[in-house]
């Protein structure tokens, strides 16, 4: 007889092959001209199980576009993690702020599943809902927030309002970039990093602890 963990462990399979057929049929097909039918047949499944997890085919939409939007949260904290992690100097900052920059601009937004959610939001917005959906939402923010936080405990940063200076960090390094290239994708484009540079220093005269 099957145990609890067993079934569990089927359903998460059984929901990931639905997420995955789901998520290559959309993108090559499009939501409109993928059907339910098709979706099962590539994950594997009945029609009913598709139905059974997801009621129906725009929240099946919304939960592949959740799902993308859930592994770049991943990326982000472990990037916070294996950067801004334990730092105890001031001098460490600009290197370390940088290095964080630069692992987003290319371990992130150079990847395929930044790629993925952009053209998802954009070619189906109709069927999210909302016009400009965004499954990331605040938290890569607020994870940045918590990490500022942090370092002001520590005496290295000088932040009141960590939201806001989480929230000018991303426009000085990430929202500069977008605005003068229209990307922030440092794996395309080396003139990415030279804005991110000079955003991390503009940042710390602000924000660091004399």
């Amino acid at each position: 007889m099957p145990t609890t963990k067993t079934l569990r462990e089927g359903s998460a399979r059984k929901r990931a092959a639905i997420l995955s057929a789901a998520r290559e049929l959309f993108l090559a097909e499009g939501f409109d001209r993928s059907s339910v039918d098709a979706v099962a047949a590539r994950a594997e499944v009945s029609k009913r199980t598709v139905y059974d997890y997801f009621g129906d085919k725009q929240t099946l939409l919304q939960a592949v576009v959740d799902a993308v939007g859930q592994s770049l949260i991943t990326t982000v904290r472990r990037t916070l993690d294996d950067t801004l992690t334990d730092l105890t100097e001031v001098p460490g900052l600009e290197d370390a702020l940088v290095t964080f920059s630069m692992r987003i601009a290319t371990d992130m937004l150079g990847s395929a599943e930044y790629a993925t959610l952009q053209r998802l939001v954009r070619s189906e917005s109709g069927h999210l809902p909302h016009r400009g959906y965004n499954s990331l939402a605040d938290t890569p923010d607020e994870a940045l927030a918590e990490r500022f936080a942090d370092l002001a405990a520590a005496g290295l940063l000088d932040v009141p309002d960590p939201r806001l200076a989480a929230d000018q960090f991303i426009a000085l390094t990430f929202g500069v970039a977008l605005d003068r290239l229209g990307s922030a994708n440092a794996a395309e484009d080396a003139r990415v990093r030279p804005l991110v540079v000079e955003g991390v220093r503009t940042f710390l005269r602000a924000y660091r602890t004399t």
